[in-house]
């Protein structure tokens, strides 16, 4: 009779835990989105009709898919719809506050300027970054971009020397440097008939590294360009895991992830080995 009523319990425990799941889905996956759709609406905020359970995300995969099959005018500078297509259309039907879903999370969109303005500068922190699921941290790491409230404030305090005007002077011999390199090296290529077309968009990520790596560390430039190519291929792994998350699947010991903290391990061996010589030559 016992072993009964302890199976009953547990059957019913089992049916209360699956009820609360099921209840927790609804919730997430269409409940709450019905009503954030409501309120926004009520406001007067139209945008795309919410879409179970991934929102706007397929659409936006479709259509980037078919610009991107698509030649570009090289007179033209109307990059949006190619780069964003699914905001392009909606602010195009819906106006300049309108919304998309992104998931099953609604997300609105400002283009007037005087709007984006005034939120950005707002103080009492209703605009919030994005947090990025602890697997992408791992990927690409922390930086100012992702820190927030008085971490984000210490370190962008500190990044700011940077940037001044006088240190910025400094870098332009980097910069002229690198840029001559890119334009000997293009000119080398065309041959005889000073013809020829050429990708330009690996070339400007590479001139991007090479630039840093030149003004940040200096006579440890192989050091940086190798560092810049790791968080690039980093990146784009991220990006590749958007597509599809499975629970867990950064703990398996997949080519994938061994890969990924390969690249993380030799990261930080390299940036050590950099501090390491500036050490030296300071003592020196």
């Amino acid at each position: 009779m016992a072993i009964d009523a302890l199976e009953e319990l547990l059957y019913v425990l089992g049916g209360l835990v699956a009820l609360w799941f099921a209840w927790r889905a609804l919730e997430w996956g269409w409940l709450s989105p019905r009503r954030l759709g409501r309120a926004l609406r009520a406001q007067g905020i139209r945008g795309t009709p919410y879409r179970f359970p991934a929102g706007d995300l397929k659409e936006e995969a479709r259509r980037l898919e078919a610009e991107r099959a698509k030649s570009m005018p090289l007179q033209s500078h109307s990059i949006s719809a190619r780069v964003q297509p699914i905001v392009h259309n909606t602010v195009k039907e819906h106006g300049k506050i309108s919304m998309i879903w992104i998931g099953p999370t609604p997300a609105v969109i400002l283009s007037d300027p005087k709007l984006v303005r005034e939120v950005m500068s707002n103080k009492f922190g209703h605009f919030k970054k994005v947090d990025l699921p602890s697997r992408f941290n791992k990927l690409i790491g922390l930086g100012l971009a992702s820190h927030k409230g008085e971490k984000w404030a210490v370190h962008r305090k500190i990044i700011n020397h940077a940037f001044l005007l006088e240190k910025l002077k400094k870098m332009l011999p980097a910069f002229t440097t690198c840029t001559t390199e890119l334009i000997s090296r293009w000119e080398e290529s065309m041959g005889p008939a000073k013809e020829k077309e050429i990708d330009v968009w690996p070339e400007l990520q590479d001139l991007t590294g090479d630039v840093i790596s030149r003004a940040a560390f200096g006579s440890s430039l192989s050091e940086g360009r190798r560092i810049f190519r790791i968080q690039s291929e980093q990146i784009q792994i991220a990006t590749n895991m958007t597509n599809l998350y499975i629970p867990g699947y950064t703990f398996l010991p997949t080519k994938l992830n061994r890969k990924i903290k390969a690249n993380a391990r030799e990261v930080e061996t390299l940036l050590k080995g950099i501090i390491t010589k500036r050490e030296q030559a300071m003592k020196n």
